[in-house]
């Protein structure tokens, strides 16, 4: 079997960046013939086209990444195998993505999306993301390097510390978090709330949103948020200084940050919905919050980077769910379980490494796409 495996390589720190190479490499331990391109990269792709001659072409991306994941290498007369994740408003292409044997999606959320829109659900498969689980790992609460992390954020090694990561921290439920942390504060919890995000306009004009937030809620003093750049070599040590990973997104098709930090052995904080019920499992290594709330639409308006003309507004027939809230409520009595025990917090960590290792680590997932390649497309 012989596999080009498209993604923005050489990886960047985001998520389908992460997704593919580590797809990538967990074929070459396997012993997979596989390459690697940039999948906007229409020079290179042809080059691998024309020697490498791949059975089959899977690249990472959404929906409105048609055009560079299925409809140039099919140009070209070679197999495309788009692997999905969605954004919760609507698939476009669907003749095109008709025509596909197989498509490869993160979660059943993620199918019934693509499902609600017009693909047929018989040639989508379900393939997780892989997580490394060599470089997330729990790490010692004396470790140096995690010491570092808490001293750089402002966190004594005695508070708790409780993290999110998020392009912006609100997607990722913040503000619901903090609302959490408003009904539970006290002198006898000695805590504070992290939020990394990642430099860009959206999350500054969010970050105010979100500190006023806090202020407003009397957490100022109790929340920090680290707006940086950082490298996939940070990661594992920024969630391994974490007691807690909280992250009850708003809208979420796989949750890459809660498998990565019950690699590292922390407990989660998630809603009960879309790809987190995949990934994590309530009282055992992560706690699920209710839906609180839920917002709705009757249409969107869409363009180019879609596959539509500029302004293209797509009306709903059935008005759609783009955006979930957990209740706060719920949120805070889950919170105040895990600040109050240190049991808790280790058993159920111990239970997300266990789990990450059987289901999500990356040659788990890649032994998986070997499997679903050969029993769905008959490529060995």
């Amino acid at each position: 079997m012989k596999v080009l495996v498209m993604y923005d390589y050489p990886p960047s720190p985001g998520g389908l960046a992460t997704q593919g190479d580590l797809l990538y490499q967990g074929l070459l331990e396997l012993g997979i013939d596989a390459h690697a391109v940039n999948f906007e990269s229409a020079q290179e792709k042809e080059w691998y086209y024309r020697w490498f001659k791949p059975d089959v072409v899977v690249g990472t991306g959404y929906w409105g990444h048609t055009p560079d994941l299925v409809i140039h290498p099919k140009k070209f007369g070679f197999l495309p195998v788009p692997w999905l994740v969605a954004d919760g408003y609507i698939a476009n292409y669907q003749d095109i993505l008709n025509e596909l044997p197989l498509i490869l999606v993160t979660s059943n959320w993620v199918k019934e999306m693509y499902v609600r829109d017009g693909i047929n659900a018989d040639n989508i498969e379900v393939l997780p993301v892989g997580c490394d689980t060599r470089a997330f790992k729990p790490f010692p609460k004396n470790d140096p390097k995690i010491l570092a992390v808490r001293d750089s954020l402002g966190i004594s090694p005695e508070q708790l510390m409780i993290l999110t990561i998020g392009g912006d921290a609100a997607s990722k439920g913040a503000q619901e978090v903090m609302q959490a942390l408003s009904r539970i504060d006290s002198p006898a919890l000695n805590w504070k709330y992290v939020c990394k995000v990642w430099p860009q306009a959206r999350t500054r004009a969010q970050n105010k949103i979100d500190l006023q937030m806090a202020e407003d809620l009397g957490l100022k003093n109790k929340v920090v948020y680290a707006t940086s750049k950082t490298s996939r070599n940070f990661m594992p040590y920024l969630i391994g200084a974490c007691d807690i990973y909280a992250a009850p997104s708003r809208l979420e098709g796989f949750g890459m940050p809660q498998v990565e930090a019950g690699a590292c052995g922390k407990p989660v904080i998630g809603i009960r919905a879309m790809g987190m019920l995949d990934t994590l499992i309530h009282n055992k290594t992560a706690l699920l919050a209710e839906i609180g709330k839920k917002i709705v639409v009757n249409h969107v308006v869409l363009g180019k980077e879609s596959g539509f003309e500029k302004n293209h507004i797509v009306e709903f027939k059935i008005p759609r769910t783009v955006d979930y809230r957990a209740d706060s409520k719920e949120i805070a009595i889950h919170l105040s379980r895990l600040m109050n025990n240190e049991n808790l917090r280790n058993e159920m960590g111990k239970n997300g490494r266990e789990h990450v290792i059987a289901n999500f680590d990356y040659r788990v997932v890649a032994q998986k796409f070997i499997r679903i390649v050969q029993d769905k497309l008959g490529i060995t």
